[in-house]
């Protein structure tokens, strides 16, 4: 049974820093991805990684500010956020793709994680 559990959202000041996580089980993947829900918006892409190869892509608006990586030990993806602005308010969802891909996002995604709040304030 295939399991991805994210942890380390939270409330931060603007321009704070926050690192989430998210542990991967169940069978191996291709590649991680992290995407983002506010109120109101549908849910866009942040981040993704390649388990293997460890390329990583991110959206315009974060990068510079956001790094993904991975631990193969741990099975574990990380979204290091840094410069946090209050547009950055959003769930958080982890998501991992089986096949390989050459688009852009490394989509589509088959399995998807809970959600993890994180909250910038002003």
């Amino acid at each position: 049974q295939v399991q991805l559990v994210e942890s380390g959202g939270g409330l931060v000041q603007a321009g704070g820093s926050l690192r989430l996580s998210c542990v991967a089980s169940g069978r191996t993947f291709y590649a991680m991805g992290w995407f983002r829900q506010a109120p109101g918006k549908e849910r866009e892409f942040v981040a993704a990684i390649t388990w293997s190869e460890g390329s990583t892509y991110y959206a315009n608006s974060v990068k510079g500010r956001f790094t993904i990586s991975r631990d193969n030990a741990k099975n574990t993806v990380y979204l290091q956020m840094s410069s946090l602005k209050p547009e950055d308010t959003a769930v958080y969802y982890c998501a991992a793709n089986v096949y390989y891909t050459s688009s852009y996002h490394l989509g589509p995604y088959d399995y998807w994680g809970q959600g993890t709040q994180v909250t910038v304030s002003s």
